[in-house]
């Protein structure tokens, strides 16, 4: 007779979804990706393009409080 085995006590894959592609994704919470949060390499490049070619900004001025750290 054959068992399944329970992976309750393994490690689970974590499910995210990719922050620049929006494709789902999967990965072990014990070894993840280098390029987390998104879902490759690639995805990680064309983000950082697109803050290097101002295609993103932040939605207002910041003030000197902002750079204070949050306790």
């Amino acid at each position: 007779m054959v068992q399944k085995r329970d992976n309750s006590d393994g490690p689970q894959p974590v499910k995210t979804r990719c922050p620049q592609c929006r494709r789902q994704f999967q990965y072990d919470r014990a070894h993840p990706p280098k390029w987390l949060p998104f879902c490759c390499d690639r995805c990680q490049w064309v983000d950082l393009g697109r803050w290097m070619s101002d295609e993103y900004t932040i939605s207002r001025p910041l003030t000197e409080s902002d750079d204070e750290q949050q306790d």
